[in-house]
This record gives C-alpha cells, structure tokens and sequence, in this order.
C-alpha cells in the first residue's frame, strides 16, 4: 500500500478553507414554508455535503426537531428568520450531540430570544448568531494549525518498528486518524459535561 501523506494533509486543509457557514444577509427577509425552507438549507449548506445525494435538511427532520423541543413551531406553516437560524445552530450540533442534550443548551436561547416565544430581552437571536459565528475565522486557522501539529507527530510514529513495505505509511496515518478521533472524543465528553452540570443546576423550563 503506498500513501501519499501530505497529498493528504493538503487535501485536507484546502477542504478546511473552503467550509463557510450561512451569514445572516442570506436568508431571506421573510417567513418561509417547509419545502422553501429545506430548499435554502440544501443549497446554502451543499458544500458541507460528504456525498452527493446527501440530504442536509427534510420535512421528517424539521418536525422531529419540533417534536423534541429544539424548534417552536412554525406560525401558519411558515417559518421565521428565528427559525433559520435555530436550524443552522442545530444542523451542526446534531452530529455531535443528543437531542436531549441540544434543548438543554437551546432552552435558555429560545425562551429568553426567539421572537415569536419570547419577551424583547434587547439582544436577538441574530445578535447571538453574529457573535458567536465571529469567531469562526480565528477558530479555523487555530483548527489549522492543530490539525497540522497532529500530523507532524504522527509522521514521526512507527520509526523503528519493523513493518512491510508501505505499512508504515498507514500506521502512520492510522496514528493521525487516532490522534483526530481522540481530540473529537474528549471535546464530546466535555460538552456533554457541561450539558449535565447544567440540568443539575437549573430546573427544566416550563412549557406553557
């Protein structure tokens, strides 16, 4: 078997450079029905896609997500800027997280900011979306430069270990691919931590 390693560490990065997220003047100015809605995720979010036909959004997911308490429903069949938003939110959550876990870090965003649920609390949905999406740009060349450290160090694995010609280069990248799956797990533990802490500390929300 014979890897190119650093094709596969440029493949990579340029993969990284290219991710984007949705920027609030995108989504449009008024309130959308369902099949409007699943239309503007698919092709805002396309190049999130792994393959092809992959679905980023569909009916059957809007409404399990209304179902357990991450989205409010929608106001005559349509769908509100707060509704987008909330939905791009939990589109990058679910792949991490439980949904029981996405409504316990929703609950106090939406009862307390989402327009059609809550009192004005003078700072938008919006406003919490902008600042938090402002530090994507410096999150990504920090993830960069740590995916790059990984890589280097698991260059230098294996160097006196007898192996097959070409063996060495996957346990090598077996090593890197170790090293990401290990930073994943440890980042899901600790939210998931903080989630339990806040369940323990705070009393669910009333549902009105």
């Amino acid at each position: 078997m014979t890897i190119d390693t650093n094709d596969i560490l440029n493949s990579i990065l340029e993969s990284l450079s290219r991710i984007d997220y949705i920027h609030p003047e995108d989504i449009p100015n008024i309130d959308l029905y369902m099949d409007q809605v699943t239309t503007f995720m698919d092709t805002q979010l396309s190049s999130t896609k792994r393959y092809a036909d992959d679905k980023i959004l569909t009916k059957t997911m809007i409404n399990n997500y209304a179902k357990n308490n991450l989205l409010p429903p929608p106001v005559k069949k349509k769908y509100s800027r707060d509704h987008m938003l909330m939905l791009i939110f939990i589109y990058y959550f679910k792949s991490l997280l439980s949904f029981h876990d996405i409504e316990t870090f929703f609950g106090p965003i939406t009862s307390r900011h989402f327009s059609s649920v809550s009192q004005s609390s003078g700072l938008s949905l919006e406003d919490i979306y902008r600042e938090v999406f402002s530090l994507e740009e410096r999150e990504m060349e920090h993830l960069k430069a740590d995916v790059s450290a990984k890589f280097s160090r698991a260059m230098d694995t294996f160097k006196d270990c007898p192996a097959r010609e070409g063996e060495q280069e996957y346990l090598r990248l077996f090593s890197f691919i170790c090293e990401l799956s290990f930073d994943v797990y440890l980042k899901m533990r600790l939210i998931e931590k903080i989630a339990d802490q806040l369940r323990e500390d705070e009393p669910p929300l009333k549902k009105k």
